[in-house]
């Protein structure tokens, strides 16, 4: 199907810092923006907000919120035929409705019962929206221009967590528990506007989508009517089990887990390996934190910008490459001494968070580009299941893992990032190889544009 738009009128800020054109989608941006402050503002108190407002213990309040966790793990499934029958629009809507209803709970939530209720609605709702929301840049944006806008919403969404998680840190500062209620109050109203802006976005694409599957259908139909077979109408039916018998879409879901357990490092291991494992002070894993997020920030569009000429599995195995050697970098940092070791802390986190900004826009353009549109979101619930799978193990495998020294969790992601570079250059061999066959014009065979 052709999705054909208008002819894109670059600024000179939007040519200087490779954004995308944002005409008729503000909106979804906006709403982007609103619902990433959202999550930062009760990201890391949710533990914190029932120790204080309930008198259960904090063993059986973390069982609560992992048994919430794990009902909610088919939601994924469920959520990608709900995409393909309503669109990614919708879906992505509701799950901001279910959040903040989820949210709203946290307030009459006491019991051991009600935590779990509300934690899994938070959850089903987070996971409908994650789940939806590459679908989202779908309906903004033609393909050659997705990867601007998932570097767009990548610098936002880590903007939007970062400042979203310093309100709530200064809102968690008032006098007993009135700080952690403004904060979900505050929280779940966010996920309101973000439902909101969402409601009211009209994506101008979708109308030309729309048009293109109208004269389509309109030239099936009078194809049927003189008797002609359609042999080029994709099928209609299928469902997950299209998905895991294609073997490109499933090499390039096992090759995410790479990324997902790289992407957990900063929630999960950099504070605790620069305490316990290297024995330095806790404000230096702050500061590697915020620096994380400033560098994402400050060069997200710009670097994506300069990968545009490249290949984009290409760029990804780059990205992995180099989590390999920052990775390997922080396994050796138990040898150095003290004033290297924090050095040493500092060239790493340049390093992977260059990876990151690197690697994620095309990672996220692949998943959405490999998918058939017509099981887009079977496809990409499939592909949310590797968060998943990765946001369940990595807690217990990297601490036990840490548990045997400072430097295994890091030879053990070192050597996820090394393994994904080869199934990278399969995967891309096989995707070339799905590609029809070019006929080639007289003369000599021009070499192709990307390198």
């Amino acid at each position: 199907m052709s999705e054909t738009v208008a002819p894109e009128r670059e600024g000179f800020l939007q040519r200087r810092l490779a954004l995308p054109d944002m005409r008729g989608n503000r909106k979804m941006v906006n709403a982007a923006v609103i619902d990433s402050i959202g999550s930062g503002l009760i990201l890391a108190f949710v533990l914190v907000y029932f120790a204080k407002t309930t008198d259960l213990s904090l063993p059986a309040i973390g069982g609560a919120l992992t048994l919430a966790r794990f009902l909610a793990v088919p939601t994924a499934m469920v959520v990608g035929p709900l995409i393909d029958r309503w669109g990614a629009r919708v879906v992505a809507l509701v799950g901001n409705l279910i959040s903040a209803v989820g949210y709203a709970g946290f307030l009459v939530a006491g019991d051991l019962w009600q935590i779990v209720a509300v934690a899994f609605l938070t959850q089903v709702g987070g996971v409908a929206y994650w789940t939806s929301s590459s679908g989202l840049v779908v309906l903004a944006s033609t393909p050659e221009r997705r990867p601007r806008w998932f570097a767009l919403l990548h610098m936002l969404r880590n903007s939007g967590l970062g400042l979203g998680g310093a309100l709530g840190a200064l809102l968690v500062g008032f006098d007993g528990t009135t700080g952690l209620k403004l904060l979900v109050v505050t929280n779940a109203a966010s996920y309101l506007v973000a439902a909101l802006l969402l409601a009211l976005w009209r994506p101008p694409l979708a109308v030309v989508q729309a048009a293109a599957r109208q004269k389509e259908e309109q030239e099936r139909k009078k194809q049927r009517q003189e008797g002609v077979e359609d042999a080029a109408k994709p099928k209609a039916k299928g469902g997950y089990g299209t998905v895991l018998r294609d073997k490109r879409y499933m090499l390039l879901v096992g090759i995410n887990i790479n990324f997902v357990f790289a992407a957990l490092v900063l929630s999960l291991l950099i504070a605790v390996f620069v305490t316990e494992g290297l024995g330095q002070a806790a404000w230096i894993g702050g500061v590697l934190l915020v620096l994380n997020s400033v560098q994402v920030a400050a060069t997200q569009t710009l670097v994506n910008r300069r990968l545009e000429r490249y290949r984009p599995i290409r760029v990804i195995a780059a990205g992995s490459l180099i989590n390999a050697l920052a990775f390997g970098i922080f396994a050796a940092l138990g040898l150095a001494p003290a004033w290297a070791a924090v050095v040493g802390l500092f060239v790493a986190m340049v390093l992977y968070n260059f990876a990151e900004t690197a690697a994620t826009p095309f990672s996220e353009d692949l998943s959405v580009s490999l998918a058939p549109e017509h099981l887009r979101g079977r496809y990409l619930a499939v592909y949310q299941l590797s968060w998943t799978f990765g946001q369940t193990v990595a807690p217990l495998l990297l601490t036990l893992l840490l548990d045997l020294g400072a430097a295994w969790p890091w030879v053990f992601l070192m050597t996820l990032g090394l393994l994904a570079v080869p199934a990278l250059l399969l995967l891309e061999r096989m995707v070339e190889a799905a590609k029809p066959s070019r006929v080639k014009s007289g003369g000599g065979g021009g070499r192709s544009p990307t390198r």
